[in-house]
């Protein structure tokens, strides 16, 4: 015999479910941790440690609670960095640091493209990515993770809050102020 759910009650996640949910969130993670820290390697870190510190505590949680807990793990972990990284550069940047890796090339950066695009239109469209990509990782952390999960996320401002840990009113300043620091550098690119 099964036992019935009581009503109001959420059924736990399957292993299943909970890896769905983490795939379609890892890329948009991984955005949003290599804006904040600069650094793709560190990035893909950080968006590991947060998937491991969310299955651990929230994984338990009810599926639509997840986004928004997920993405407060990851702020959290993203600002640890960032202050560890602070740290250590106070603590040793009088070391000086040769450690550069040579930019390698992606090979699937040379394949062509099969659409028929004029060079000029993929050149404008290739300096507003860099552009915007740049006008991100230049505001002020919490002004880039309230765009980031107001605008890429699609988060609510009740659901950025719990994900940020801050008020409603903040969210909303945060986000307007962010907005409008990206409408003012990309002013060049309108049409």
């Amino acid at each position: 015999m099964v036992a019935a759910i009581p009503k109001g009650a959420c059924p736990l996640a399957t292993p299943a479910e909970l890896n769905l949910f983490l795939a379609e969130v890892e890329r948009r993670a991984f955005r949003m941790a290599s804006y904040a820290v600069g650094d793709s390697d560190k990035a893909l870190d950080i968006v590991q440690e947060s998937m491991f510190a969310f299955v651990r505590r929230y994984g338990d949680k009810p599926a639509t609670t997840w986004s928004p807990l997920f993405f407060r793990v990851l702020q959290s972990k993203i600002s640890d960095s960032r202050r560890r990284r602070s740290l250590m550069a106070r603590v040793f940047g009088w070391l000086g640091s040769d450690n550069r890796e040579d930019d390698v090339e992606d090979p699937l950066q040379c394949v062509a493209d099969p659409r028929d695009e004029t060079p000029l239109r993929l050149l404008e469209r290739a300096d507003l990515g860099k552009q915007l990509e740049q006008s991100i990782a230049g505001l002020p952390l919490r002004q880039q993770q309230a765009f980031l999960l107001r605008a890429w996320e699609g988060l609510n401002v009740t659901e950025t809050a719990l994900a940020m840990g801050c008020s409603e009113g903040s969210v909303k300043t945060h986000y307007f102020r962010a907005v409008q620091a990206l409408r003012q550098k990309l002013e060049a690119h309108q049409p």
